[in-house]
């Protein structure tokens, strides 16, 4: 028999980055080309957030904020940290840290005398049109190039991935071995 040749050695699997195998990627071709989008956006995150000199949760917060904002929806303090999942005292350093910054404001709410809104500033708008309107863009040409089939089938594999992931999965705790005594 004789010696293999290099091609002979190498593994028969697709490395999620060429398909020499397959006219179409496999379900791990995939997986790894969400890993890859995974990987530049939150490299983009990173990115906004230094150039925005803030952190991740600050970041998470403007967001709603902003969404907020756009829709007409007011934002007690209480609210924001109720969406971020973090206790009073956290969401009040967070606040305190953006309207510093000057990213947001405290406003009267105008139903309630006792409570206060936070608002994002006409500047925050700007700032993060400015940080990531061009790559918004990018990205809505990218799905505008789709058709209703490719938007649906995504669409869908998406929201199958969400569910897929969400799932948490029940294990039973591993038994101990009983104690030997002599």
């Amino acid at each position: 028999m004789s010696p293999a040749t290099n091609d002979e050695q190498r593994p028969t699997t697709a490395s999620g980055y060429w398909y020499p195998e397959h006219e179409v990627p496999t379900s791990v071709d995939v997986l790894n080309q969400l890993r890859r989008y995974r990987t530049a956006e939150s490299s983009m995150r990173a990115r906004t957030r230094s150039s925005m000199g803030m952190g991740e949760t600050d970041l998470l917060a403007l967001r709603l904020l902003l969404q907020a904002h756009r829709t007409g929806e007011l934002m007690r303090q209480r609210d924001l940290g109720t969406a971020l999942g973090l206790a009073s005292p956290s969401v009040t350093a967070l606040v305190d840290r953006l309207v510093r910054s000057g990213h947001v404001r405290r406003d009267a709410h105008p139903d309630d005398r006792r409570a206060t809104v936070v608002v994002p500033t006409t500047d925050t708008d700007d700032e993060v049109r400015a940080t990531l309107g061009a790559m918004h863009q990018r990205m809505i040409d990218v799905v505008d190039g789709l058709d209703d089939d490719e938007r649906r089938t995504v669409a869908s594999f998406f929201e199958r991935m969400v569910e897929a992931v969400e799932q948490v999965d029940v294990h039973e705790p591993p038994t101990e071995a009983p104690i030997r005594t002599a």
